[in-house]
């Protein structure tokens, strides 16, 4: 889960950076504002997808795509971006868990069989010992 999250962030972090100029050249947004705001909101983004092995960094990019949504209104066009990359965002985090769960499952599964393939060749040694074994002539 956390490695698909940490890509929709990455590529969030570029769209967002793309939109600083658009939002201050056809938006007459103030490039203090704009830059600030947004462009913070990409450094935040490429840093919460470098850490998303941190539980805190998942949530935390929660909050991210929630300010993403918000400040999304400074710039015609971008409420449909953010909408879209909100979207992948929760995509990624339903089908990263169906991911890890079935990992998980299929580990256990692994450890189980190996264990009883350990037990099985266990006992066809002791019983290869009952008996006797191989003798040589």
């Amino acid at each position: 889960m956390r490695t698909l999250c940490a890509v929709v962030l990455v590529f969030e972090a570029i769209v967002i950076g793309l939109a600083i100029p658009i939002a201050i050249n056809l938006e007459g947004a103030d490039p203090a504002l704009a830059g600030g705001v947004w462009g913070g909101m990409a450094l935040a983004a490429l840093v919460l997808s470098v850490l998303q092995k941190h539980t805190w960094a998942h949530y935390a990019a929660w909050v991210l795509q929630a300010a993403f949504l918000f400040t999304s209104f400074m710039v015609t066009g971008a409420l449909l971006v953010a909408i879209v990359f909100v979207s992948l965002w929760v995509t990624g985090v339903i089908l990263g868990r169906k991911v890890d769960q079935t990992r998980a499952a299929h580990a256990a599964y692994a450890q189980a069989t190996e264990g009883s393939q350990e037990s099985a060749t266990g006992q066809a040694s002791e019983a290869a010992g009952a008996t006797g074994g191989t003798r040589s002539a």
